[in-house]
């Protein structure tokens, strides 16, 4: 597994793919599976905002269109060019609370060094899931 520093810039290479002329606030994402593959998202803005789409839900959704599951994946780092660290939206932390493995790290950065390490767990406590839906 990528030491973190290497996943993160891994995701700082993504940050660069990034479309965003409106927020001109770019994110990038690196999901590691275990064959050591490095999958890359970054956010793509659309002018009607609600469709546009980020980098932590373009990566995980490339991570299963190339056949990965759930227990190939090794970690996320996430890398926004913020003050302070930004941690995955509430969109993301519902996807990822489905799609990503619940004990295995997410990293959140920034482009100064600074970075948290935590898990969907931490992140979403209470997600919504299919058992939800039971009646």
């Amino acid at each position: 597994m990528l030491e973190i520093k290497e996943i993160i810039n891994q995701a700082i290479k993504a940050r660069e793919l990034s479309y965003s002329p409106y927020s001109n606030f770019k994110v990038g994402a690196a999901i590691e599976v275990k064959d050591g593959t490095i999958i890359l998202g970054a956010n793509i803005e659309n002018c009607s905002y609600p469709l546009s789409i980020c980098a932590e839900r373009t990566a995980i959704f490339e991570t299963y269109l190339r056949g990965y599951k759930k227990e190939d994946i090794l970690q996320i780092a996430i890398v926004a060019d913020s003050k302070d660290i930004t941690t995955p939206c509430g969109a993301c932390r519902q996807v990822l609370s489905e799609l990503f493995p619940r004990d295995k790290r997410i990293i959140s950065a920034n482009l100064k060094g600074d970075f948290l390490v935590s898990t969907i767990e931490e992140l979403l406590p209470y997600s919504f899931s299919k058992e939800n839906l039971d009646k």
